[in-house]
């Protein structure tokens, strides 16, 4: 999902954050990073807190990926 493309507002899963190359088609990163690192980034405070939508959902919310995406990479 391009940066441009992405929604005003919802909630966005990690695969879609840091990308998925082994899904068909792969998924591209919007911030480029592995997922250990996004998960110290978000205990240290550096990235975004998630929202738990259910037991096993875990997501974050598509307005503080933009603002990260441009507070970081704009």
């Amino acid at each position: 999902m391009p940066r441009s493309t992405l929604p005003e507002t919802g909630f966005l899963r990690l695969p879609l954050i840091v990308g998925d190359s082994k899904a068909q088609p792969p998924v591209p990163a919007l911030i480029p990073v592995s997922r250990s690192t996004w998960w110290a980034g978000v205990k240290s405070g550096r990235y975004p807190r998630p929202v738990k939508l259910g037991p096993r959902i875990t997501a974050w919310r598509v307005e503080d990926i933009r603002r990260l995406i441009q507070d970081t990479f704009v």
